[in-house]
Parts: structure tokens; sequence; C-alpha cells
């Protein structure tokens, strides 16, 4: 079972780290190694999310996703992207974003440094509307329920996540106006660009999350017209083409998927700057890394590990609300990788850890219920 679901990872993981080898000796094996690790650290939260979604869809669209999906998400998000962000901070074409990163890369870094604001506000609103979002919502299972009751009363507030999302990104714009202030700098406009790139992070958002619900209804229409069908078969006798509709309802969960996971990406692309600026060994380490994570979604719906901890998921969402808070602090101040990648783990562990005892307490009173009914 292992196996089947990680081969690829595996197999992609020895021609990558050869292929470093090979691009700068030990150095660059090094470094991707590093990369693969932190782009499972800090997307553990897409896997568990994403695996909300994947254990709807049948095995072949599991293997679609783990295929095709790839393609997208290695080459789109972890190749592409990275240059991009270069390209339109830096006012050049992608073309000379990929030359400069290899004939001049001490221009290509100052750029990557100077870009870093514009770059942590938009991936720190993304990231923190996605977790206000979560966190607002009415949930029949709560986790921290001290936190999430009274918010969840908030969350009927229409717009509220905006707003606040809004007011933080002000607050952020604000301290790094005052800062160049007080140094006497000529910085200012780098306020300028914390707003406008963290608007754009927030309308970003908007437009996915109009496309995720767009999807989102798309599935439900095509379910409901599936039982619909299947009933109709029941009363007449008849046999019905649920294949068809299955795959209909499939390919819409595909492209929500594909869409959510897509900006599930930010976060490792965002944090892999600040180990290398090299756009070979990002896409190699990102792209081993974003095999394990989807490995790893479909390891998790196999083995129903969502359904037995069901804390796994706010645990995620949780994680992500503190990697939006850590980037949105690095536009002014620096903080280490490895406690951005650690923040992300303790809290998806405590939150399995409190989905044990949540079921060891549940095993505890199914065994009082049993013995009370035998007397």
């Amino acid at each position: 079972m292992l196996l089947k679901t990680f081969g690829w990872s595996f197999a992609i993981t020895v021609i990558g780290l050869v292929a470093a080898w090979f691009y700068g000796g030990w150095e660059a094996f090094g470094v991707v190694a590093i990369l693969s690790v932190l782009e499972i650290s800090l997307s553990f939260d897409n896997a568990v999310v994403n695996a909300g979604i994947l254990k709807k869809m049948s095995a072949f669209w599991q293997k679609i996703f783990l295929t095709i999906g790839v393609i997208i998400a290695v080459f789109g998000m972890r190749l592409v992207f990275p240059v991009v962000i270069v390209a339109i901070t830096a006012s050049l074409n992608p073309i000379d974003a990929i030359d400069l990163s290899f004939n001049d890369p001490d221009r290509y870094k100052e750029l990557v440094t100077d870009a870093h604001p514009a770059i942590a506000a938009f991936g720190g609103m993304f990231l923190l509307m996605i977790f206000l979002d979560f966190i607002f919502e009415d949930r029949d299972i709560q986790w921290l329920r001290w936190i999430e009751r009274p918010l969840a009363k908030l969350g009927k507030v229409d717009m509220l996540s905006v707003c606040i999302a809004l007011i933080v990104l002000l607050i952020s714009a604000m301290t790094v106006a005052t800062h160049a202030h007080q140094h006497g700098g000529g910085h200012v406009d780098k306020a300028e660009t914390v707003l406008l790139s963290g608007i754009a992070g927030l309308i970003t958002y908007l437009i996915v999350g109009g496309l995720s619900g767009y999807f989102e209804d798309k599935l439900e229409e095509e379910e409901e017209r599936e039982h619909e069908a299947e009933e109709e078969a029941k009363r007449s006798g008849k046999k019905v083409s649920a294949v068809a509709l299955s795959g209909k309802a499939a390919f819409f969960m595909f492209l929500y998927l594909e869409v959510l996971d897509a900006s599930f990406s930010f976060d490792g692309v965002i944090g892999a700057f600040a180990i290398t600026n090299e756009i070979v060994l990002m896409a190699l380490g990102l792209g081993i890394g974003a095999m394990y994570v989807r490995s790893l979604t479909v390891y998790l719906v196999r083995q129903g590990t969502l359904d037995d901890y069901v804390y796994l998921e706010h645990g995620a969402h949780y994680a992500i609300g503190a990697l939006a808070a850590i980037l949105l602090v690095t536009i002014q101040y620096e903080i280490n990788e490895i406690i951005t990648g650690l923040v992300g783990v303790v809290l998806i562990a405590w939150s399995f850890w409190s989905s044990v005892r949540r079921n060891k307490a549940l095993e505890a009173e199914e065994g009082k219920s049993e013995v009370t009914a035998g007397v």
C-alpha cells in the first residue's frame, strides 16, 4: 500500500537529487534536499485539506490528480510562478528573468530581496483569508471551542473576514511607513508596495473563492442529477448511466481541487526564496516536495485518516493562519525558515494528538454504554 501510493514520489526524489548533484555538486544536492523537506512541512496542511475533497473522488480521478495534476502543481506553480514573481516585481519579461538567474545571480538575488515585501504581502493576505473564512464558519465539530464558538457567531456578520484582512493590511503598511519615516529612509514607497500587493492578494483570493464556489455548485448539481436519475431508474426498472454522471461530477471536483492546490502553493514557493534564488534548484526541491504532498493526500484518503482524526483539518488551517502572520511580519522583520516550518508541524501534531484523545474518550463512553446495557 505504502509503496503503491508513494512509488512515484520515491522515484522523483532519486531523479531530482541526482539532477541536483550534476547541476551543482553536493551543495546543490543539499539545497534541493532541504527545499523538499521545507515544502513537505509547509504543505502538510495542503495535503490534509485536499484529502477532505479527494476522498469523494473515484480511484481513477485520484490517479488523474497524481498525474495530470502534478504537471500543473510542479511545473505551473513551482517552476513558472517563481519566475513570474521576479519578472513582475522587477519589470522584466520572463525570459530575461530566467537569463538573469543564470548569468547574474547577485543581481537576481538583489531583485528577489527587493521583491520580498510584495511577495510577503500578497501571500500573507491570501493565506490569511483562507484561515479567516475557515475560523468564522460554524462547524459541527470544533477543536478549540473557547476560540471557535465565539468566532463562529461573529462569522455571521457579512464580509467580516474581508474587513479584518484589510485592517491587518493597513496596519502592516502603516508600520512599514512609520519605520521608514523614523529612520529617515527614502523607502516610504515600500508601504505603497505592501498595500497594493496585499490588495492584489485579497482580490486573487476572492477570484479563486468564486471559482471554487462555482465548481462546488456544479458538483452539487451533478450529484443531485445523478441521485434523481438513480431514483428514476429504480422506479422504472431501467438501468442508468451512472458512470457518465459520476465522470462529470468528478471532473468538476478535480478542477476545484486544482484551484485549491494552486492556492496552497504560495507558502512553499515564497518560503523557498529564503533558501535559494536559483530557479533550477527551487524547481527540483519544490517539485520533489509537491510529489510527496500529493501522495500523502491520496494516502490520507485511502487510510480514512481524516475521518478517524477529525481535528487534523483544524490544525492545518491554524497552521495556515500562523504562516500568514509570519509572512506579514517578515515584511519588516526577518524570521528563520526553521521556525516557519516548525509552527505548522507543531499545530498539526497537536491537532492529531487531540484527535487521538477524542477517539479514546468516545471508545470509553461506548464501552460504558455497552456495560450499562448489559446490566
